[in-house]
């Protein structure tokens, strides 16, 4: 299952964790986003022997089984103040150049060093930014209380190195990632916006007429 390439990436990721945290005596934050990439950084940062601190950051517009997964591999959930409706409703629709809500419900600094399953086979616009393992970012304004260095373990590992070192960890994902019968859909690699998830019918009605 873990060829002699993957192995190698595992080795890497692992030692970037620990080069990490030698330079750094605080608990470090791990991303946690419920998707299969968190628990593939989660289980690295387990097998590295880090001190961290997994933190999902609540959206409130969850895929249905999220928040429970979340809860079960035990990552410490932090809410925001104003939910996305609320957010909506001050604001308007969010877009790719009017991003307030992900700044709002995601993009905020908890600790100073923060450990996140971003891969450039994502997508080609990842590939063009991330270039290196770490990289350097303020939220608000370069000032040292705002400065927060990431981590990107897993940035050269590819989708089947993903789900391999799944299926080789037995990790178990969330109920995203079965069909009705219990099935796993890793195979089918897609990325969902939260939006689909919304939670019932009335959530939808209220974000679409929320401007109207």
């Amino acid at each position: 299952m873990i060829n002699e390439q993957l192995q190698k990436k595992i080795e890497q990721s692992i030692r970037l964790l620990q080069s990490v945290q030698k330079r750094y005596d605080g608990e470090i934050e791990l991303a946690y986003s419920g998707g299969k990439d968190s628990d593939v950084i989660l289980q690295l940062a387990k097998e590295a022997g880090i001190r961290y601190r997994a933190i999902y950051k609540n959206t409130t517009i969850d895929p249905p089984g999220t928040i429970a997964h979340v809860k079960e591999m035990g990552v410490e959930i932090i809410r925001p103040k104003e939910n996305f409706f609320q957010l909506i409703a001050k604001k308007g629709y969010p877009s790719r150049f009017f991003r307030f809500c992900c700044k709002a419900l995601k993009e905020y600094k908890v600790l100073d060093k923060v450990v996140i399953g971003v891969r450039k086979a994502e997508s080609r616009k990842r590939k063009e930014i991330y270039n290196e393992p770490t990289m350097c970012r303020y939220f608000g304004a370069k000032k040292k209380e705002n400065h927060v260095e990431q981590i990107y373990p897993i940035l050269e590992w590819t989708d089947k190195d993903v789900r391999d070192f799944i299926l080789d960890r037995g990790l178990k994902l969330a109920p995203l990632y079965y069909d009705t019968g219990g099935k796993s859909t890793l195979h089918e690699d897609s990325v969902v916006c939260a939006v689909r998830w919304l939670p019932d019918a009335s959530a939808l009605s209220s974000f679409r007429s929320i401007r109207a």
